[in-house]
């Protein structure tokens, strides 16, 4: 089936693309000597997570138990989840760990490390203790006295193993150039390798150090002292990578496929059928890149980029295109379709149950993803 036959609008991905981009992740994690731990928050997909751990430990980090689950259920053992466990989800992690799952939670709480401690649900918990490293979302200061009163609660407790450390470059994101991003991925190495050597001179066990984002991935000089790295959308890719320097525009493995619905000429405007819902009200690439707007349009068939057209405004299933050049309507009849490039590929992916995968412009295969809590 040709992609352009599908009815719109329709998560598109380019098969090829998202092997190159897992490929030469795997390669630069293997070159540094370092273990790539893909997180698939972006990809929510088993197929995707397939590709991602090639020829590795298989291991993955999830954003929420229901990921956890469902990759389980995938076959996927070795995952991280990657957000500050609550007392109240103890239980729900522990049936994940009595089905197989070697499960590692995370913390950065005194008062949910005595919960882990306290309360026996039949496994042994291997737990993270989460470390700020500019992020400034949670997470301890690498000199907190926290980190050693927790690690002394797990390590003291036969309810739980004390795994190691873990950080999130995730400001990355919002560095002006490359220069800033390797600056931030030396502050989070620095941070959780300073964690994690607090931790060995207090006598607590520490095998896990874990870091990453992508463009810290991408970027990071030196990766000495981690064990492993946790990027995510490298699979994808998107426009706000791209204008961090984190991936070129022929790595962008994610698009939208949607159908001019209207020509606005009094206005002078184009409508496609593809809003907030369809694109996501992400315009973080903006911040680099103001004419980008809710997504950058394309030919659907060859991906270039139409001139500047891009998606200005939306609403929640309409997005508008401003145009100034009139051969614009008739380039891009009522009916025709175009391809939106989105600003962040796991917002856009999240409004999707499926990914219909493109060799070309051939429809070759539809792969599923998970969605919820």
């Amino acid at each position: 089936m040709d992609l352009t036959s599908l009815n719109t609008p329709v998560l598109i991905l380019d098969r090829a693309i998202v092997t190159r981009n897992t490929e030469r992740m795997a390669e630069r994690m293997r070159a540094n000597g370092i273990a790539l731990r893909p997180h698939l928050k972006t990809a929510k997909s088993a197929q995707v997570a397939k590709l991602a751990t090639a020829g590795h430990s298989g291991a993955i980090t999830v954003s929420t138990l229901a990921e956890a689950e469902y990759f389980l259920d995938c076959g996927f053992s070795d995952i991280t989840y990657a957000v500050c466990i609550i007392p109240a989800k103890l239980a729900q992690a522990a049936a994940l760990m009595s089905r197989g799952a070697d499960l590692k939670i995370l913390t950065d709480s005194l008062d949910t490390a005595k919960a882990v401690a306290s309360e026996d649900h039949g496994v042994t918990f291997n737990v993270l203790i989460e470390i700020d490293s500019g992020d400034a979302r949670t997470g301890l200061l690498a000199d907190s006295d926290d980190i050693i009163k927790i690690g002394k609660i797990i390590d003291g407790t036969p309810n739980a193993e004390l795994a190691g450390v873990l950080t999130h470059g995730g400001h990355s994101y919002g560095a002006d150039d490359v220069d800033g991003i390797k600056q931030i991925a030396e502050d989070e190495r620095l941070a959780v390798v300073k964690a994690a050597n607090r931790l060995r001179h207090a006598g607590l066990p520490c095998t896990m150090v874990s870091a990453g984002s992508t463009p810290t991935a991408v970027h990071g000089e030196t990766f000495e002292g981690l064990t492993e790295m946790r990027p995510g959308v490298f699979v994808f890719f998107d426009l706000d990578q791209l204008a961090r320097s984190a991936c070129s525009r022929e790595d962008l493995a994610l698009s939208v496929l949607a159908s001019v619905i209207g020509h606005n000429r009094h206005i002078g405007q184009i409508v496609i059928d593809a809003g907030a819902l369809a694109l996501s009200k992400d315009i973080s690439a903006n911040t680099r890149w103001p004419q980008v707007g809710y997504g950058s349009v394309c030919d659907p068939e060859t991906m270039a980029p139409l001139d500047d057209l891009h998606v200005a405004k939306v609403s929640q299933e309409h997005g508008v295109i401003p145009v100034s050049d009139e051969s614009a309507y008739q380039r891009l009849p009522v009916g025709s379709k175009v391809r939106v490039l989105p600003n962040h590929a796991c917002i856009t992916a999240a409004a999707y149950d499926r990914y219909h995968v493109v060799d070309g412009t051939e429809v070759v295969d539809e792969w599923g993803r998970v969605n919820g809590w």
